[in-house]
């Protein structure tokens, strides 16, 4: 028989931080389960509502300088300040330093993202998991290199607690409240502006 889930207890502002983990050109040159285009827009449009919603943001990357590249453009413009750590260890919470600045953050839901999904995303939020930590993964802001890669990783995931999502969803949840001063700029940075332009209509007509 299955275990009881547990109550609900939403993700906010206080509770949560957000890992990036080796959205790399290099990587990203073997995604087949997203088009480039697409997991761009996603990866940024969840880094850019993050931060407006002012979660700690950690981003790491992986032999950066010998196998898979530098973060791709976009989302380093996205990240003005934020430092990139790189590593060589597969599992990101293998090394101390990111360990370190992820504990830093002092928030016990972690929001990971990464590439591949099956292991920069899965392996750090499995082991986040094992520490006391609740872990989500924003599926389509990761990306992956088969089909078979992608199924996998998300069973071996929700087998091990690991919540899965979408970025939108989990910035949304966050946010909370339609009246929220960043309501719009976050409606905005997850690239849904139709929603504040239909909350612009209803003002107009006093509903």
């Amino acid at each position: 028989m299955n275990a009881p889930a547990k109550p609900y207890a939403p993700l906010t502002s206080d509770n949560a931080a957000l890992i990036l983990v080796d959205h790399q050109v290099g990587l990203m040159s073997g995604v087949r389960d997203y088009s480039t285009g697409e997991l761009k827009h996603n990866v940024v449009a969840l880094a850019k509502a993050a931060q407006l919603l002012k979660l700690p943001i950690v981003v790491t990357t992986t032999a950066r300088d010998s196998m898979w590249g530098p973060t791709f453009p976009e989302l380093v413009a996205a990240l003005p300040g934020v430092t990139i750590l790189d590593r060589a260890s597969v599992n990101a919470w293998d090394d101390p330093k990111v360990a370190a600045a992820i504990e830093a953050t002092g928030r016990r839901k972690l929001i990971f993202a990464g590439i591949s999904l099956e292991v920069c995303a899965a392996f750090p939020a499995m082991t986040a998991i094992g520490k006391g930590y609740e872990s989500y993964v924003a599926v389509d802001a990761s990306g992956t290199f088969s089909e078979t890669k992608r199924q996998a990783g998300l069973l071996r995931m929700v087998q091990a607690g690991v919540v899965v999502s979408d970025y939108a969803t989990l910035m949304v949840e966050i946010l909370k409240d339609n009246t929220h001063p960043q309501a719009g700029a976050v409606y905005g940075a997850l690239d849904m502006p139709w929603a504040t332009l239909v909350g612009q209509i209803a003002q107009a007509y006093g509903r």
